[in-house]
């Protein structure tokens, strides 16, 4: 296998705790960021930061982390940030001011950028990222793009934006079977290879050359909080299928029909037999199990900083 590399091109916020009084970096890219070299991937971001504490802060996290920021833009103004309370161990947002800078300024990128962009295996962006109109010109670069729809998708969007599209994950926790399976088949319709919809506890499926595979989901006992868990998810299923290529590319069908055949195997053997405590919390694809692990961060012990 070569060296595989992600860059997540897009969005980075802080949680602010308001029950805290203490706030978290993240943002969809910088979680992927931190999730990927946590899997054993390399990583880079390239995002816009404001002139305030916020920025600051998550650069100097970044720069802990070993994430290579040196493409990101800087502008004067207030950095991203969304207001987050917990109820029982689930965040609920209250608010944020959507995305701060990142909404106001574009990221004009160049033939540079483009340069920089080719060394990667994997290009990650999302729908809180304001990137849509430069997606055309991020395909140039030859990079498989891997998009989370989170659960705001529309017709029109999936239309406008699946084309330039590698690999989805759409949010279907909300959805009927009947629902999830139509709006993923869509998103491949539009062209998107592999179509990853997750159904919260109850598992996620994925819709690869027209046929549908599913992996059940684990049981965790200590949730302590639910920020993060679907960037977590999504970042190992990536890093997944990256590390298992030989030639560190995205779509080695061979690969991917591997895991899912792995998946189904591991799925029956566990049915088969009532098996240990620790059998039965065990997780059935390896992707799955690395995001698993990653999922639950105690942000008791994550950084962190107190709001002033």
């Amino acid at each position: 296998m070569s060296a595989v590399k992600i860059i997540a091109i897009g969005d980075n916020v802080c949680d602010k705790y308001l029950s805290r009084g203490k706030m978290y970096p993240g943002g969809q890219c910088v979680n992927t960021c931190a999730y990927a070299a946590a899997n054993g991937v390399p990583s880079a971001y390239l995002g816009k930061f404001g002139s305030d504490e916020v920025a600051a802060y998550n650069q100097k996290i970044l720069h802990e982390l070993g994430i290579d920021i040196s493409h990101c833009r800087h502008f004067e103004g207030e950095n991203g940030f969304a207001m987050v309370t917990l109820k029982g161990n689930d965040r609920v947002f209250l608010g944020s001011n959507k995305g701060g800078v990142a909404k106001e300024h574009s990221f004009d990128f160049t033939q540079e950028d483009l340069e920089y962009i080719k060394g990667f295996n994997l290009i990650y962006t999302n729908l809180n990222s304001y990137i849509e109109e430069d997606l055309p010109f991020l395909h140039t670069a030859g990079v498989p793009i891997a998009y989370d729809f989170s659960t705001r998708w529309t017709d029109a969007y999936l239309e406008k934006v699946c084309p330039y599209v590698t690999v989805a994950i759409l949010s279907c926790a909300h959805l009927s079977a009947e629902d999830r399976a139509r709006e993923m088949q869509k998103a491949a319709d539009h062209g998107v290879s592999i179509v990853l919809g997750t159904i919260g506890e109850d598992g996620s499926y994925v819709l690869y050359h027209g046929k549908t595979y599913y992996a059940s989901a684990v049981h965790a006992d200590d949730v302590i909080d639910t920020m993060g868990a679907g960037d977590s998810y999504f970042a190992a299923f990536l890093c997944s299928l990256l590390k298992s290529s030989k030639s560190g590319a995205l779509l080695a069908a061979e690969v991917f029909q591997e895991r899912c055949s792995a998946g189904r195997h591991r799925r029956r053997k566990r049915r088969a037999s009532a098996g240990s405590h620790a059998d039965r919390r065990s997780i059935c694809c390896k992707n799955v199990r690395q995001g698993r692990r990653l999922r639950l961060r105690d942000p008791h012990r994550g950084p962190h900083r107190t709001v002033k």
